[in-house]
């Protein structure tokens, strides 16, 4: 989970170790869309059990911790409804269009940051809606692309995109409450309100939960144990060392990351025509975390 961070200052050279943090950390990140893609479940259930199963691990600290007040308590919960409708978005668009759009759809975070930062007034500096308007386009030829594919893709790329907009809304209000409230604590508290909306969701809809094979429950731990935990955990790890952007573009190799490791697992390559499109994304989004490198990062993306 990407934690928003203090406004970047003068730092010594990273050390080597925290770099190779930083890389297993993209590379932790980059198996979330394959693995959301094998596991032979229901995309609300994948999304409740990689919420619940993280539970356990974050509570041990939070217990120690101290208790929100009842503002930080409603933050914690809206930042939670933020997460729940971003799984329930995001997740189902991975079946429905390629691993590749879909992670690329979604890493346009940071570009539905800077827009809500805009609309709750804050200045938004010119080279950030360069940024957003070369990210806009290349959607808009990824949508194109996949169009041409089929229908359901650009489905798919529909809701990868809601998936970005509603995590960069959950990252917006976490990163308010992140102000006075523990990682521990906070996490625990939006985990608890994600899982338990996304298994109501199960339930009404019918969804099971349950009975899955080994080989589908073994990649939900995987997703548990390496984008949910490890990924974000490595990510805050090496941010004493290394400037919020250099990590914000750094985790944008997921997509390229999470597209090779699509190519070889599935045999699912993107056509020709979508490498501009994402090359056009990966700019803009890079244009829009570095314009911002003098406030809080916002909008390290989701995966």
């Amino acid at each position: 989970m990407p934690t928003p961070v203090p406004p970047e200052t003068a730092r010594p050279p990273a050390p080597r170790g925290d770099l190779a943090l930083l890389g297993v950390a993209v590379l932790a990140v980059s198996t979330s869309g394959p693995l959301i893609r094998y596991a032979a479940a229901p995309a609300l259930a994948i999304a409740m059990w990689r919420n619940a199963l993280a539970l356990p691990v974050l509570a041990i600290p939070a217990w120690r911790a101290r208790r929100p007040d009842r503002r930080e308590a409603r933050l914690i919960a809206l930042s939670g409804v933020f997460l729940a409708a971003h799984f329930a978005t995001w997740v189902p668009s991975l079946s429905y269009t390629s691993v590749a759009s879909s992670v690329a759809l979604v890493a346009t975070q940071p570009v539905w940051a800077a827009l809500i930062a805009r609309a709750r007034g804050e200045h938004v500096h010119r080279e950030v809606w360069i940024g957003i308007g070369v990210a806009l386009v290349g959607v808009l030829v990824l949508s194109g692309v996949d169009l041409s594919i089929s229908p359901r893709a650009l489905f798919g790329d529909l809701l990868a995109m809601v998936g970005g907009a509603l995590a960069a809304a959950y990252v917006s209000v976490g990163s308010e409450v992140r102000r006075s409230v523990g990682t521990a604590v906070y996490t625990t508290g939006c985990y608890g309100v994600a899982s338990a909306l996304l298994l109501l969701a199960c339930l009404v809809s019918g969804r099971p939960i349950a009975g899955f094979s080994t080989a589908t429950w073994l990649a939900i731990a995987a997703l548990v144990v390496g984008p949910q935990l490890l990924g974000h955990t490595l990510v805050n790890t090496v941010l004493r060392s290394i400037t919020a952007t250099a990590v914000s573009v750094a985790i944008l190799f997921e997509v390229v990351g999470a597209t090779v490791i699509a190519a070889l697992w599935f045999g699912e390559t993107p056509p020709l025509a979508a490498i501009p499109a994402g090359l056009l994304i990966f700019s803009g989004i890079i244009v829009v975390i570095r314009a911002g490198r003098r406030r809080p990062v916002e909008g390290a993306p989701l995966g």
